[in-house]
């Protein structure tokens, strides 16, 4: 995607060494920082901070991690030692697993002389894949766009909302929930999109709305509480969102407030799409609400916000009395009775056992609780 009208992606190998360099998302959207990852330990510290965050992006990361582990130590022991360090960072994003176990079965069975080469080859081959993935969800999910604009007879913007940031900041490139956004600009659909602002890390009105505004993608930034009243008085067409774990049976971990702007979009019969990368499904379980894990963050995200001053400096300002406690839950689940369709690679179905094992059977043969019968593409 662009950034100052210039193709960039949110993670790549440098030219000049093995180091790995991504966008500091900490920073947006004041300031674009860059920074180098030299080490595992300098990417586990990425993904924990969220310097880089969203489900595909944070399995991108912790494949290169491991491939900069291997520099390290390519023994056994630093395979496992990697491996541990990174799967503790973020216990959500199924994407992290499943790239760490990916990288692990590639790298085992090899010397430890071929191992630094096709780690990095494979991280490299990971992110090409994230890039197509999010590409043909794009194609399938333009339909949903373009229906709902024939519906409205083809008079004014699609108006769409969405929540948190499942766009190219969140992947590789394209993004993944505003992939269909970015083809239907490409296809003359005209669009608007409603962003809620996502407390309390604010990833909607830092990162979605700067990244629709590099694209020229007109939008709103909204309260995270507005989005019911849009629904009721009919100014929103459909809601696309993304997710960090997506069930066998259909249930969409997704961050914190999704879940009530599923119930909302229920009540006021607005389709309500899931943008879902393969790798995000998590093929083992079936009842989200009880077997994702939900991550507690810092109450501090809570309590106090990041924004520029008056002074044009970058400051952190309490938002709590001294002393108030505050809880940091930051997914919520939501059951697949309220999703309308599961945007995939390969096309989009309903939030169902059934539905995803129309379009995944070779891994659907797993049965919940068993251990997926595909674990790596490619």
């Amino acid at each position: 995607m662009k950034v100052g009208g210039r193709d960039t992606t949110t993670i790549w190998c440098e030219a000049d060494g093995p180091a790995v360099g991504i966008i500091d998302q900490t920073r947006l959207p004041h300031e674009f920082v860059t920074r180098h990852l030299r080490d595992v330990a300098a990417a586990a510290h990425a993904i924990r901070s969220m310097q880089v965050r969203g489900a595909p992006l944070i399995g991108a990361t912790a494949a290169y991690g491991i491939a900069l582990a291997m520099l390290e130590d390519p023994t056994d022991k630093g395979l496992t030692d990697a491996a541990r360090l990174l799967l503790a960072t973020r216990p959500t994003a199924v994407n992290l697993r499943w790239a760490i176990a990916d990288m692990v079965d590639l790298l085992k069975p090899l010397p430890a002389a071929e191992r630094v080469a096709r780690a990095y080859r494979r991280a490299a081959e990971i992110c090409a894949e994230d890039i197509g993935i999010n590409r043909a969800i794009g194609e399938h999910g333009v339909a949903a766009i373009a229906a709902a604009w024939r519906q409205k007879g083809e008079r004014g913007p699609v108006e769409i909302l969405t929540h948190c940031n499942a766009g190219w900041l969140a992947t590789v490139d394209r993004g993944t929930a505003t992939a269909p956004i970015y083809r239907a600009q490409e296809l003359g659909i005209p669009l608007h999109v409603w962003v809620d602002e996502t407390r309390p890390r604010n990833q909607g009105a830092a990162l979605t709305a700067w990244e629709l505004r590099e694209q020229h993608v007109p939008h709103t930034v909204i309260a995270d509480n507005a989005g019911g009243h849009l629904m009721q008085h009919g100014r929103v067409d459909l809601c696309l969102v993304g997710t960090d774990r997506t069930t066998a049976a259909g249930d969409v971990a997704n961050k914190i407030g999704t879940y009530l702007k599923a119930l909302a979009a229920h009540a006021n019969d607005v389709p309500f799409y899931v943008a879902v990368p393969s790798p995000s499904i998590d093929w083992t379980i079936g009842d989200g609400v009880r077997e994702i894990p939900i991550e507690e963050r810092d109450p501090r995200e809570v309590t106090h916000i990041v924004g520029r001053l008056s002074d044009g400096t970058i400051g952190r300002l309490q938002l709590t009395p001294d002393g108030t406690e505050a809880a940091n839950y930051a997914f919520d689940v939501t059951p697949a009775r309220l999703v309308t369709g599961l945007i995939t690679e390969r096309g989009i179905c309903a939030a169902s056992r059934a539905g995803l094992s129309s379009l995944f059977p070779e891994v659907c043969r797993a049965s919940v609780h068993e251990e997926p019968v595909v674990r790596r593409r490619g």
